[in-house]
């Protein structure tokens, strides 16, 4: 069951501490949350431990600096029990058709999964096709029979499962993880409330909340600005083109394919600086 409070996040943990897992890490760090950062790179963990960063971006190695003197942030190689989970890992192209490689992310499902609780919360960060991040809830279910996901319990699910990429400049990473706006799509309403109410934690921006789906087709459409490339899998379905709005980007939605309305988080969502 959940606890009294289920917006309470008191440990959070990142999963891939690279250009923005370690930034969001030291974020929700630099609140006082506790932090437990996870990497594969033993150099990222030793140099995190120090106090040290193995990126550059500005003014993030101020932050790690402190965050870790304060005990507020530790890096490891293996997952432990938190509230949330934040998965920020490469998804990667692969083979001479470019299909997106979704083996990072099924890695880390099933290293978080064995510490897993009921009433945590999974939110998947990557750059990731549509259908990714119910592809995750799936692996993670099977790692996990003895707890309910919400693709078989809906809103009565132990586990809450959301998107919620990321959308910031390299060299502005701490600025812009604070102020830019950020879309939220959960597996259920649940699930997009409580990835909301973590976020907004420190994010400033305003946080649209929207279907799982919809926010992996507005990163993707974000990624490649105003024209949105359609993969074989999406050609048979019935597409409906938003109006074009002065300065603003076309939105496509898929009402077939179980998306939502876009056009709301779309308008808040898709930046024409990058």
């Amino acid at each position: 069951m959940f606890k009294d409070n289920f917006m309470a996040f008191e440990t959070i943990s990142v999963i891939g501490l690279g250009y923005i897992g370690l930034p969001t890490a030291a974020m929700f760090a630099s609140l006082k949350r506790k932090v437990i950062g996870v990497d594969v790179n033993p150099n990222a963990v030793n140099a995190i431990n120090r106090g040290e960063v193995h990126i550059v971006e500005p003014d993030l190695d101020i932050v790690v600096r402190s965050c870790v003197s304060e005990g507020m942030l530790r890096a490891t190689a293996t997952p432990e029990p938190a509230d949330a989970f934040l998965i920020a890992v490469p998804t990667p192209f692969t083979g001479d058709d470019h299909q997106p490689d979704l083996a990072y992310i099924e890695s880390a499902s099933r290293a978080i999964a064995p510490v897993l609780k009921a009433g945590d919360l999974v939110v998947l960060e990557s750059t990731s096709p549509v259908g990714a991040t119910e592809q995750m809830a799936a692996w993670l279910a099977e790692a996990r029979p003895d707890l309910r996901f919400p693709q078989d319990a809906g809103e009565n699910a132990d586990i809450n499962v959301a998107h919620c990429p990321e959308r910031v400049l390299p060299g502005r990473v701490m600025h812009e993880l604070v102020w830019n706006d950020r879309v939220v799509g959960g597996m259920t309403a649940r699930c997009s409330e409580r990835a909301t109410a973590l976020y907004k934690l420190f994010v400033r921006g305003e946080c649209v909340k929207t279907n799982v789906r919809t926010a992996e087709l507005a990163k993707l459409a974000d990624a490649v600005g105003p024209f949105v490339a359609v993969s074989d899998y999406m050609a048979a379905v019935p597409l409906q083109i938003a109006r074009w709005v002065p300065g603003d980007y076309c939105v496509l939605g898929a009402d077939g394919y179980g998306f939502a309305d876009t056009r709301p988080a779309a308008r808040r969502y898709f930046r024409i600086d990058a």
